[in-house]
């Protein structure tokens, strides 16, 4: 407890900030509050973000007591460097794919090691793949992306049994693999990882913002109606431009709304009001208008009947609806748009030939609900750990998906500054959240705040939904630390003027991990 409000005390020294922030950490968790609970997992695998990710797409599991470090070698008995970590995926034998991009610089046997390939990252950084069963066909000089495969976990060479023995060097010397991949926003947890987009295909990610991850929309199913007879009508350029607009600005492919604007009106072409009472070039009801009917054309004006209104206010109206959080909330959200299972099919079959796209979001489904207030809050210990993590980045610059280790957004630092403390969560704010609200937290009054606490607002994906997470530093001043946005980059700032925003909440973490100890 000492060691750990010591770093607190120095770390609030340094930023200006009262010794107090160290008192009020002490008071998170009493020792009798420090039990770890089982952290609760959202549904699906963990997205790939930054520029690096662990050697498996699957799950896995690192094997107990081969770390890095000295360690009494199991088959030729004596203590030897273990120059790596080994691992295992579950189930064995699956695919290791390549950690980050980079140029073959080996690929073939090796003493001891077995089937290995070893990859140049630049910056004196290499990883290095041993014990494969059978290396993919790679040459040397040959350039690899982050997630490409370069082999199947095997037994080849000094091994005991299928594993994984993965090595990071650094100007060709082995340094540990766990706070390595850790700082770079990727830390080896076990979790399940998605495979990496090809560089051809990666997210065109907007300049502001956070989160940096995507997912294509769903492709249109049965039934349809429509678009069995109406083909999709050529889109006016000046229909078009509002399309992208309003896309670009909520995260959104425009074909999106491409697609919606083709169901309701045929971008334009009949905007009279429906027989029930709908309004505009997408088609609003008034009183749903009234509720997030937004000003897309910046006049000061909201406007059912004004176009470029209505594109923005459906970009608002999907994103309140849930589209950022997986393909099957896109369905959710063009179902609540219009309530038939042949429009939602029509809507994706238009988006299908308008070119489709990539939705900036988190596909992860936590199914957030009211957290779980008997959860004992995160130790005073763990909050010390995360705080000192996370002010550490101090002046590292802000960049849209990046995951460290020099340059963060504002859930990339969140994430990491949790998994060092053993707690794997999902990417974007929004979902992390959620995650939150599933169990893994609980939701604390405003005046009632403590360091280490999260707070989350809505930013750039417009009033009804989060994109934005930071740490509370010292709710006395309403400090936090946290990646702020691209001109301020990771700092210390006041969450106090966004108190008043249409979403402000603030959550404990509780004291979970994701292999808790077994009792004794």
């Amino acid at each position: 407890m000492k060691g750990a409000l010591a770093v607190l005390a120095a770390l609030a020294l340094l930023a200006g900030v009262p010794l107090s922030t160290a008192v009020l950490v002490a008071s998170v968790a009493t020792p009798a509050l420090a039990e770890e609970h089982r952290t609760l997992f959202c549904e699906g695998t963990l997205p790939v973000t930054g520029d690096w990710r662990p050697p498996y797409e699957t799950a896995y599991a690192l094997t107990p007591g081969s770390g890095f470090g000295q360690r009494f070698h199991p088959i030729h008995k004596e203590w030897l460097l273990h120059a790596g970590v080994d691992m295992t995926s579950q189930p064995a034998g699956a695919p290791v794919v390549a950690a980050a991009a980079g140029t073959v610089t080996g690929s073939g046997w090796t003493s001891g090691g077995g089937n290995t390939v070893t990859i140049d990252h630049g910056g004196a950084i290499s990883t290095r793949y041993l014990h494969l069963a059978t290396p993919s066909p790679l040459t040397v000089g040959q350039s690899v992306h982050q997630g490409q495969r370069v082999g199947v976990e095997g037994s080849t060479g000094d091994s005991t049994g299928s594993h994984l023995h993965f090595e990071v060097r650094s100007a060709g010397e082995p340094i540990d693999p766990v706070p390595f991949m850790l700082e770079r926003g990727a830390p080896l947890t076990g979790v399940a990882v998605a495979p990496s987009a090809p560089p051809e295909v990666a997210p065109d990610l907007p300049r502001d913002g956070e989160g940096g991850i995507g997912f294509e929309l769903p492709a249109p199913g049965q039934p349809r109606q429509d678009s069995l007879h109406n083909r999709p009508l050529p889109i006016p350029p000046g229909i078009q431009e509002l399309y992208e607009q309003a896309g670009a600005e909520y995260g959104i492919p425009w074909a999106l709304l491409a697609g919606i604007g083709m169901a309701e009106t045929a971008h334009g072409a009949n905007t009279g009001t429906s027989s029930a009472g709908a309004r505009g070039l997408m088609q609003f009801m008034p009183a749903t208008f009234a509720a997030y009917g937004v000003d897309g054309d910046g006049d000061g004006l909201a406007q059912i009947d004004n176009d470029a209104d209505s594109v923005h206010s459906a970009a608002n109206y999907l994103t309140a609806s849930g589209v950022h959080r997986g393909e099957e909330w896109v369905r959710v959200a063009l179902f609540a748009y219009n309530h038939a299972d042949w429009y939602v099919n029509d809507v994706l079959y238009y988006a299908q030939q308008y070119g489709g796209g990539l939705v900036l979001g988190d596909p992860l489904h936590c199914d957030g609900q009211g957290g779980n207030p008997d959860l004992p809050p995160v130790s005073s210990e763990r909050v010390a750990q995360m705080l000192s993590f996370a002010a550490g980045q101090e002046g590292d610059s802000y960049i849209l998906g990046a995951a460290g280790p020099d340059a963060w957004d504002c859930s990339s630092l969140a994430q990491t500054a949790m998994a060092h403390v053993g707690i794997t969560s999902p990417r974007t704010a929004q979902a992390q959240r959620d995650w939150l609200a599933m169990g893994n937290g609980f939701r604390v009054p405003v005046d009632q705040a403590q360091p280490g606490d999260l707070f989350f607002f809505d930013s750039y994906l417009g009033p009804h939904t989060i994109g934005h997470v930071g740490f509370v530093w010292d709710p006395a001043t309403y400090t936090s630390i946290e990646a702020a946005n691209p001109a301020k980059g990771v700092g210390f700032f006041s969450y106090e003027p966004l108190m008043d925003n249409n979403i402000f909440e603030i959550w404990r973490l509780g004291n979970i991990d994701d292999n808790p100890k077994a009792p004794s």
